[in-house]
């Protein structure tokens, strides 16, 4: 069986790492392909060396862009890709445009599509994530869902035949993590003078929260007056914009850090007090490694996060510093992601063919 795997964020290159582990055990010829949509190398090249996937087989280079520019680009280059390996499956992951791209191009090949990741939704069409994920599902021959509530989604559509639970492979990856780095000191704390248990993670890069400088301003000020120090790892696109508008991102409580490699922000997130995100992996990995977090959205795909008190939606400056400061939830055994063998369960599942 040979499948290809489409990439071309860090989220997925987390995701990636558990399914290309698996894929070997089962000795699957394996090609992946990046995009290069997040292009910058702490991004993007560190991930794979220090998850341990070794350098992608095809690199794409597509770069910034709109989503149409980028989402095109994209589209134009993988035609050739899948024409030159014709793979039994095309794996797709997540929401971003690398993943819409893929499907489309696949599905218009008669290649076989299997989305990870599937049934996910945030119910906000204003999110380009949410168009990305709901075109794929429907593209898709066979949908992989991380949760029970995802299966519920994907039923109400009509998708439930092409569906099947096999828990969250970020959860895999961020249990080996876990167990790994855990033990070490965090190379943030000691770099910045900080005391373990007393500083804020925080992450913002969404469109909604950067594009518009009013925005921006206010989820700057929110972070810039918490009653700890927060360090923002700010994504590129976020210094870009704040420059852009003038916005001073270290002042206050508020220091500016590059992004991290992944067993960095892991370690990092583990030794703080909580987490200050609009990102949809970092809710999930404080969830699991039982960091409080702070969503500024207005809804979030991992609604058991905020069901089981470990994850609260906030907006304002006066929302987001409430919630940071909310005591500690409760204790929960609660398991709604998986048991950390989700990857072998995609590779059983390809194996056995399509659904349908």
């Amino acid at each position: 069986m040979k499948v290809i795997s489409v990439v071309g964020a860090r989220p997925q290159f987390v995701k990636l790492a558990p399914i290309h582990r698996a894929m070997k055990a089962a000795g699957v010829d394996h090609v992946i392909v990046h995009t290069g949509q997040h292009y910058d190398p702490m991004l993007s090249d560190v991930f794979f060396e220090d998850l341990g996937i070794g350098d992608p087989d095809v690199h794409l280079g597509v770069g910034s862009g709109s989503h149409g520019v980028q989402t095109g680009s994209m589209l134009a280059a993988l035609d050739a890709v899948f024409d030159e390996h014709r793979p039994d499956w095309v794996l797709v992951y997540g929401d971003t445009n690398s993943t819409v791209a893929a499907a489309l191009s696949a599905v218009k090949m008669h290649i076989p599509v299997a989305h990870l990741e599937a049934g996910l939704r945030s119910f906000n069409r204003r999110m380009p994530e949410e168009h990305n994920r709901v075109l794929t599902d429907h593209a898709a021959d066979v949908l992989l869902a991380p949760t029970e509530v995802a299966m519920g989604h994907l039923t109400h559509e009509g998708l439930e035949d092409r569906s099947v639970m096999v828990g969250d492979v970020m959860t895999d990856v961020l249990f080996e993590m876990r167990d790994k780095v855990g033990a070490e000191p965090s190379r943030l704390v000691a770099e910045l003078g900080l005391e373990p248990g007393e500083y804020y993670v925080a992450t913002i890069h969404r469109a909604e929260n950067t594009d518009d400088p009013e925005r921006l301003a206010s989820v700057v000020d929110a972070l810039s007056a918490l009653d700890r120090p927060a360090v923002l790892l700010a994504h590129p696109r976020v210094v870009a914009k704040a420059a852009e508008h003038g916005i001073d991102l270290q002042r206050g409580t508020l220091l500016t850090h590059a992004p991290l490699a992944y067993p960095d922000l892991i370690n990092a997130v583990m030794s703080s007090a909580g987490v200050v995100t609009d990102s949809g992996g970092l809710q999930k990995e404080a969830f699991l490694l039982r960091i409080p977090c702070t969503t500024v959205r207005t809804e979030t795909e991992w609604v058991e996060t905020v069901q089981l008190g470990w994850n609260v939606l906030a907006n304002s400056a006066a929302e987001i510093a409430d919630a940071v400061r909310r005591p500690m939830p409760a204790t929960t055994f609660e398991a709604p992601y998986g048991d950390g063998n989700a990857a072998e369960r995609v590779v059983e599942v390809l194996s056995a063919g399509s659904l349908r």
